[in-house]
């Protein structure tokens, strides 16, 4: 048993020389398991082409990029190095975690631009560097960004504001 330790830690040790920033090679395995989850779940989705979409092609898209993005934060982590990772932000976790959640419950309620407008906000409380002028002004414009690419560029029937601040 304790050669079978020995030859772990081993192991360890010569990764460890490969590995020269812990933080950004976790955070890209991450990325990449993450999308393969998320490529594994469209399967059962119609594809269609490029000019005739299904509802799967977007999905399978994002879940591409998303595995490009872990693979080059994933190769940035051999080449450069960085720092260990230091814990989880589990303020940071919980806040994120409740706008995404209050998006998804708020969002026929409320409407989809002040549903987009909290998340936003409340997202933004989970930095350290937070500033209320900075906060509204990142809220502003993505709810402006949001309302640009679904609304009107994707031309998507959202309910801009909801039947309880007397929408539709």
């Amino acid at each position: 048993m304790p050669g079978r330790a020995l030859t772990f830690l081993t192991a360890v040790e010569g990764l460890m020389h490969i590995i020269r920033n812990p933080r950004d090679v976790l955070s890209g395995l991450l990325f990449i398991v993450l999308a393969l989850l998320f490529a594994w779940q469209t399967q059962d989705l119609p594809m269609g082409t490029a000019v005739r979409m299904g509802p799967g092609y977007f999905p399978l898209v994002l879940a591409v990029l998303l595995g490009l993005l872990g693979l080059i934060v994933l190769v940035n982590g051999l080449r450069f190095p960085g720092e260990m990772p230091s814990g989880i932000a589990w303020r940071a976790l919980a806040i994120i975690t409740f706008a995404v959640v209050f998006f998804g419950f708020a969002v026929r309620p409320l409407g989809f631009l002040p549903a987009l407008a909290v998340s936003v906000f409340v997202s933004a409380l989970a930095s350290r560097l937070f500033h209320p002028a900075t906060a509204l002004a990142i809220t502003a414009a993505m709810v402006v960004f949001a309302w640009a690419v679904f609304v009107k560029g994707l031309g998507l029937p959202l309910p801009l504001i909801g039947p309880w601040l007397g929408g539709y």
